[in-house]
């Protein structure tokens, strides 16, 4: 078999079996990532919204169990409240 490099011109062809089985093979690992990545999101999102609907859950009562505090916020004396400059 004679080397790439010293092929004449007329003898060079493309390999469009192997460019499209190149292709078909790009084609699916991008396909399999994009799977993944969307699973993973869906697991993950999932995951969260259990975790935030059980921390809601086991807040609420502890947050109604306490009164509220009997010394009430200070204020800052002398300041004038902060004007929006438009």
């Amino acid at each position: 078999m004679p080397s790439p490099g010293n092929q004449s011109p007329e003898n060079r062809r493309i390999d469009w079996m192997g460019i499209t089985r190149i292709l078909l093979v790009q084609v699916l690992v991008l396909l399999a990532l994009s799977w993944a990545f969307i699973r993973y999101v869906d697991w993950s999102s999932d995951q969260a919204w259990a975790e935030f609907s059980a921390a809601d859950k086991t807040a609420a009562p502890a947050a109604r169990s306490h009164p509220p505090s009997p010394t009430p916020l200070r204020t800052v004396r002398d300041r004038a409240p902060c004007r929006i400059r438009i």
